[in-house]
């Protein structure tokens, strides 16, 4: 098996759609590519759709794993940087729900030219509060009880995160799914996700990114508040922000016929 082979198969790569223009979906934190199975039904029909799963998501190659790699978000933007390789793709729309975000800024600063735009689902730079200039909603003890208590209940764990990412207000199906997601993944490659997801800040990427950017924003989410969004947007100098009327960090599940009918307004 060549390594562009090996690399699809390693990252479960699936390839919907014959458009000209080609959008990459990168999951978020405890999902996999399955979440975006409603926004590509507004979308196949104008995009080719790249989809896959990170190395310990969903049914990527589970063997291929390295906590030394996973441990930040560098090794989830190489995944990316790989399958871009392995597919030949350039200027590629890469869309990046929650943490993807910025693993997508990530990849296209070391690979700029892979990149035509960023679209950032619901993203945040830095979960932790820094004040007095930046609000990122959580203290860090609160950040280290919740990585604490995976140790401790991953099942609990999951059933709490669950209601908290989707908001009170969406569907009790798509919260059975989401904490099913989280359960399904190894544990200790979901805490080392974790960590790497809600310990680190990426500030700092923001004013290089060069790509057009555009940042969806959910008006009530327990994660990325507005503000989180209103400081990328001054940040990233080519961005534009949309704030979504809607509950919950996954609006990609929760309101995809906006988003998809903003993607393909924004990207024509």
């Amino acid at each position: 098996m060549c390594l562009a082979d090996e690399i699809k198969r390693r990252n479960n790569v699936k390839i919907i759609g014959k458009g000209q223009k080609t959008l990459l979906l990168a999951h978020g934190f405890g999902c996999d590519q399955n979440m975006w199975r409603f926004l590509i039904a507004s979308l196949a029909d104008n995009f080719t759709i790249v989809l896959f799963d990170y190395v310990g998501s969903g049914a990527s190659d589970i063997s291929q794993y390295s906590k030394q790699r996973y441990s930040n978000l560098d090794g989830y933007a190489q995944d990316v940087i790989d399958i871009c390789d392995a597919l030949q793709l350039s200027k590629v729309v890469f869309v990046g729900h929650s943490v993807s975000s910025m693993i997508g800024a990530i990849a296209a600063n070391k690979k700029p030219e892979y990149f035509s735009n960023l679209i950032m689902i619901c993203p945040s730079p830095c979960f932790l509060n820094d004040p007095p200039d930046y609000a990122g909603g959580f203290e860090t003890q609160d950040l280290l009880e919740l990585l604490s208590i995976m140790n401790k209940n991953y099942i609990g764990w999951a059933n709490y995160l669950a209601p908290l990412v989707l908001g009170d207000s969406n569907t009790h199906e798509f919260m059975r799914e989401l904490s099913g997601s989280f359960c399904s993944t190894d544990p200790v490659i979901a805490k080392t996700f974790a960590e790497a997801t809600f310990l680190s800040d990426h500030r700092h990427l923001l004013t290089d990114i060069n790509q057009p950017t555009l940042i969806f924003q959910s008006q009530n989410d327990a994660l990325a508040a507005v503000t989180v969004g209103e400081y990328m947007h001054k940040r990233i100098p080519h961005s534009k922000l949309s704030v979504i009327a809607a509950d919950g960090h996954c609006l990609h599940m929760t309101h995809p016929n906006e988003i998809a009918q903003i993607i393909i307004e924004y990207l024509q």
